[in-house]
Order: C-alpha cells, then structure tokens, then sequence
C-alpha cells in the first residue's frame, strides 16, 4: 500500500513516513492509493468475529509493509483494551423508532478518540525504534482529541506532545484531560477558535526552517494512522447489526437502570453480554460531526465491504458539509460556539480527504446532511432521558435529534434511497464530560472511573495568542 497527498497524486510515500510526518509536504492530507476490501470470508464472518479480529483485518492491509501481521495484532490489543458496546437506548430493548447506541466513550478518556490515538502511540513507537532524534507531536483540538492524544502518549520515550485548544471553549474536565498530565505533554490555550489551533498547526508544518530544527508530526485525525482504526469500529458494528445482535450495558453506559441481557452468555469484555435484536439488515450510522475524520473512517469501512447502507452527517449550527451535500458549493465559515464543542468547526479538514476519493454525486449518495442548533439539542438530552432513561452528551443528542428529524420529515434517511433499515446513533463521549450542559436537564449523571481520575488533576496550560510566531517561539524554547 502506498499514500499520496490529496494535492498531488505525482508524490508517493509509505505507510510509515505518512504516519511520522502527518501532513504531506504540499500541504495536503495522506490518503491511500486504494481502498482495499475484505476478503469474502471476512465480509461473511463480521457478525461473529472479535473486535481485534477485525481491527487486523481493517487495518493489515494498510500497513504491512511497515508493520508485521504479529506486531499490528500486539499493538491492537494493547490500543483496544475496552469494548465499543452497541446498545439499545431503550428500557425495553431495541425498540422500533429509537436509535441504536455505539458507545464509543468506554475508553480511558471516555471518548472515542481513544481507539485512534492509542493506536498511533504504540504505532509511532514501534515505527521509531532505534531512533535517535526526538519526535514532537503537535495536536490541535476542540475537546476530546487533546485528551485523547495526551493519554495515549504520555511517558512514550522519545516523544513530546504540545496540544493546542481553543482558550475557554473546552470543559474544565477537558482541560483537566489536556492539561493536567505533565511530564512529556505540554498544552497551549489559544485565544482564538478552534480553526485559529487549526491553521496554527498547519503553518508549523509549513515552517521549512522550523522542520530543519525539529521533527515535527500531528495526531489529528488529519494524520493517517489515527483516522485508519476508527474505521474498526463502524465495521464491527454493522456486522452485529446485520447478524441481528446487540450488546449488553457496559461499565460506563450512562442509564438509569441496565438493559436485562437475557440468558446470553458473559463477552470476554467482562459485563458486556448479547441479546437478540428485533431488526437486522445493513446499518445506518449517524454521525455526529465536526472535522469530519470519524465519518471519513465510516466511508472507509463501507468501501472496505462493511454492511452499511450509508451515513447521516450531524452538525450543530457549524453547518459547512451539511450546506455542501444540498447546494454542491463547499463555503467554509468562521466557526460558532455551541454545547457540543468538539464539533465547533467551520473548516473541516477531512473534507479534503473526502473530496479527494469521492465526488460530490458519490458523497450525496452515501451522506445525509442535517444540522441541529442547541435548543434541539437541549431538548433532546431532556426528552432521551425521560423516555428512555438514557443519558446523551450533547454530540450523541445532536445526531440522535439529526435521526429524529428526518424521520418527522417523511423523508428516507439518506438521499434518493426508501432505506429504513436499523440506526445507530455514535455516542462519542460519555455525559459526564459535558455535565455543566447535561445535568440541569436530567440531573446528575453517572461518573465513570476514568473521569472521576481526570477531575483530581490540576490544568497546567500556557496562554498563547493566535499566531503562528507564538507556537514557533514556544517550540523553539521549549525542546524535546
């Protein structure tokens, strides 16, 4: 498998420098030069086949020049410790009319950035063994990336971490993720959005006399081996979906009381048992969407094989990709604050990559554009809790509101298609991240171990303005 840039398909690289360097030297986001599929007896066993199972299966074929079939399955099973259960949010099970729940925030920063940056922290350190040069990883994030990526590579030798956020737009408890762990992570609160972190890190990246001195790579989802394992997670689900099965609660499902799990026998992820569904078929996941890595890694695992009918893209009032899917014209926009942080983005980067693999009739095919603004998602917090006893972040209640209203449109969920099959809605972060905007409409939320250790931490963050003189300065004092 080799990458080239989105900007110029002339310039070839491997697995292992895409990964190191991050953002191609045009400017441009690594992609794959193909798509590789599964193969047959793959696609036929994904509904019975573990989830590391799967993760070598998605990711071996991208890598295997530079990472061998026993290292990838050592790195897996480190990176995926934790289940991405696939529950019903309903007390009485998978009831029709109510989305299904991929939980995504049983990590250990209750998020699912986690499957991507502890993947790449194990991935970058075995590609850099015998390195004498540190390595400084450069990060810019709207929330959970930042403590995502300082979790997975905290105390890796040879590595130091500088994250960017935005100043006053992440919670306390994000910052405390971000910012609370010392040692080889840094932290940078920018004044400005979280665009402003953004182009920051990209012109670090274009500084040629700044790469003389440093080397320098980024564990956004622009970086390749972060975005290829969230595609993992999308396959592994479709293929419960369509063999009809769900999962138990796990030891973070946000719920007033368990889903009973029946006489099903015990997962080896501990609780985590499975029930019959009520009904099967290939999947629509709903997306809740900001820089758009996580849904690009959803397209990769339909193109792969995976059986997923297609996507519903869910934006709070940062709209761009939504305005795009229904006019065709793609117009970026300064980025509005809103209750769903993480996906306040007015530019998204992994627009590029999609738009680099997919045309625009494709990308309408496959995607269903619905913003949502934060009344609704007020609302639905409220409502989802009340019926159903469950607790959504405000991310997870963007896309379940997104569901929620095409159905009350009369609509098909996705585009020129009668679809109707089975729904999932991505829970990306547990509610107690966001508990200043869930629990005054559900009360308390239920804290999970992970978050509980986080709140302890004291942020330690140093204030920069928006300008990129500023990040280079701090770079060139503050050496691996």
């Amino acid at each position: 498998m080799y990458y080239y840039s989105t900007r110029d398909r002339s310039l070839f690289f491997s697995f292992k420098d895409a990964a190191l360097t991050g953002l191609a030297p045009d400017g441009g986001l690594f992609i794959p030069g193909q798509i590789p599929a599964y193969r047959g007896a793959v696609k036929r066993s994904l509904s019975s086949m573990s989830f590391c199972d799967i993760a070598c299966e998605t990711i071996l074929p991208y890598v295997e020049k530079d990472l061998p079939p026993s290292v990838l399955e050592e790195i897996i099973a480190g990176a995926f410790s934790f289940p991405a259960p696939l529950v019903p949010a309903d007390r009485e099970g998978a009831a029709l009319g109510a989305p299904l729940v991929l939980e995504l925030f049983h990590g250990p920063t209750a998020a699912f950035k986690d499957f991507g940056a502890r993947f790449m922290a194990r991935t970058f350190s075995y590609l850099r063994r015998g390195e004498d040069r540190p390595l400084r990883i450069l990060t810019a994030t709207s929330g959970d990336t930042g403590g995502a990526v300082a979790d997975g590579f905290f105390g890796v030798a040879g590595i130091a971490v500088t994250i960017l956020y935005p100043k006053g737009r992440v919670s306390e408890l994000q910052e405390k993720q971000i910012a609370g762990l010392g040692g080889n992570i840094s932290a940078l609160a920018v004044e400005g959005s979280f665009d402003d972190c953004q182009t920051l890190v990209k012109a670090a990246f274009g500084d040629a006399a700044l790469g003389k001195k440093l080397s320098l790579s980024s564990a956004n989802s622009i970086n390749i081996s972060r975005l290829l394992p969230q595609a993992v997670y999308y396959a592994a689900a479709a293929g419960k979906i369509l063999g009809g099965r769900l999962d138990g609660d796990g030891t973070a499902t946000p719920r007033t009381r368990p889903v009973p799990a029946g006489d099903a026998a015990p997962a080896p992820s501990g609780n985590i048992r499975t029930v019959p569904m009520k009904n099967a078929g290939a999947a629509i996941f709903c997306v809740p969407s900001g820089n758009f890595g996580n849904l690009t890694a959803g397209l990769y695992a339909m193109a792969m094989g995976a059986p997923i009918a297609g996507f519903i893209a869910a934006t709070n009032i940062n709209r761009t990709v939504p305005d795009y899917l229904e006019s065709g014209e793609y117009r970026t926009r300064l980025s509005q604050p809103t209750i769903s942080n993480a996906m306040d983005v007015g530019a998204p980067s992994n627009f590029e990559r999609m738009s680099a693999h997919w045309n625009y009739q494709d990308l309408r095919r496959m995607i269903r554009g619905v913003w949502v603004d934060d009344d609704e998602t007020r609302s639905t917090i409220g409502g989802v809790y009340r019926d159903h006893g469950y607790y959504l972040d405000p991310h997870g209640a963007v896309a379940w509101t997104a569901v929620q209203k095409l159905r009350q449109s009369g609509g098909a969920l996705l585009p020129g298609s009668s679809a109707g099959g089975p729904v999932a809605v991505l829970a990306t972060a547990h509610p107690a991240k966001f508990s200043a905007a869930v629990e005054p409409l559900t009360g308390p939320v239920p804290v999970p171990r992970s978050i509980q250790r986080a709140l302890d931490r004291t942020a330690r963050a140093r204030t920069i303005p928006a300008d990129p003189a500023a990040l280079r300065d701090f770079l060139l004092e503050d050496p691996v």
